[in-house]
């Protein structure tokens, strides 16, 4: 449990993550419950990515990144509510150093990719509203890959720096982690020195990779909004309104929570609220996109019907 440097000082070699709650029945229904969140999160980012990969009229950059998102929510959640799954059932709740590491490198990497997908799935709907004649002109697939690989270097870089400052910590006293997953404050209140520089880097990273997307969305919408309202059509206006709705909702309950999870100092860190927070939007945000994109897109339902057609006339 313990490994002794040269120096005789004792350093952390693995974690307790102590989750939600010690009871085994209560550890029972929360097993039921998240399994229950995983599966239908899974399962409806998953169809989602079929539908758009299966249906040729979906092969447009609008849905190209909603497949992209829907591939983000399946890889992080998937990243967390597994392990947590296996600890509520098992007797030990550990995780090794090396583990804790690279839990919060890909959960990082994955969440903050999905924040830059969120500024390109803004820029999608400010040129298909804009600049409708010309968006397959400026949208065209060579900017579409570039955008999205770009998001995927931006969230891994950022992450790549986070977790090094954060673990690069001495980790030499208490190894219980108040929370379910090895997220950067619960594992920085642990350290045995003062995280004034770690606090301090978090934060540059979390503006330039929270506030700047924000920033580009709130200035791409309003311009949005602006165009819509010139639409003299009111049918053709409530559709767009329609579109982008779905995107906002999305947009809002990712960013809320996970802005007030990282920007904020130790000082005002709230084990147990922070778990609250993280689990909406590590798991019921994953859960909620696909409801949101499929429930209110006409599309996604019509390629729906068209793939249980062609089942049905194939059996």
């Amino acid at each position: 449990m313990w490994l002794i440097s040269e120096q005789n000082q004792t350093w952390v070699s693995e974690f307790i993550l102590i989750g939600f709650s010690s009871d085994t029945t209560t550890n029972s229904i929360l097993f039921i419950v998240f399994l229950l969140i995983y599966l239908c999160s899974v399962m409806g980012n998953g169809l989602i990515i079929m539908l758009i990969c299966l249906d040729t009229q979906l092969h447009t950059p609008m849905y190209f990144f909603l497949c992209i998102l829907a591939l983000l929510d399946t890889g992080y959640v998937t990243t967390t509510i597994p392990q947590m799954l296996v600890h509520l059932l098992a007797h030990s709740q550990t995780i090794s150093f090396a583990g804790c590491w690279l839990q919060m490198f890909v959960f990082g990497a994955l969440a903050t990719t999905e924040c830059t997908l969120f500024v390109v799935m803004a820029y999608d709907r400010y040129v298909a509203i804009c600049h409708p004649l010309h968006y397959t002109v400026i949208l065209y697939w060579g900017l579409c890959i570039r955008l999205v690989s770009g998001s995927w270097i931006c969230g891994f870089l950022s992450s790549l720096l986070h977790t090094f400052f954060t673990m690069s910590l001495p980790y030499c006293g208490p190894n219980r982690v108040n929370h379910y997953f090895c997220e950067g404050p619960s594992l920085r209140s642990l350290a045995c020195m003062d995280t004034h520089i770690t606090e301090m880097v978090d934060l540059v990273v979390s503006v330039l990779m929270g506030l700047t997307p924000v920033s580009l969305i709130v200035a791409s919408y309003v311009r949005i909004v602006k165009a819509i309202l010139k639409i003299k059509s009111t049918q053709d206006r409530w559709k767009a309104f329609s579109t982008c709705a779905s995107h906002l909702t999305v947009v809002t309950c990712f960013y809320g929570p996970s802005t007030y999870i990282y920007m904020r100092p130790n000082s005002s860190y709230s084990p147990e609220q922070d778990k609250q927070i993280s689990l909406f939007y590590n798991a019921f945000t994953t859960l909620l996109n696909p409801m949101v994109y499929s429930l209110r897109n006409k599309d996604i339902k019509r390629a729906f019907l068209k793939v249980m057609g062609h089942g049905r006339m194939n059996y």
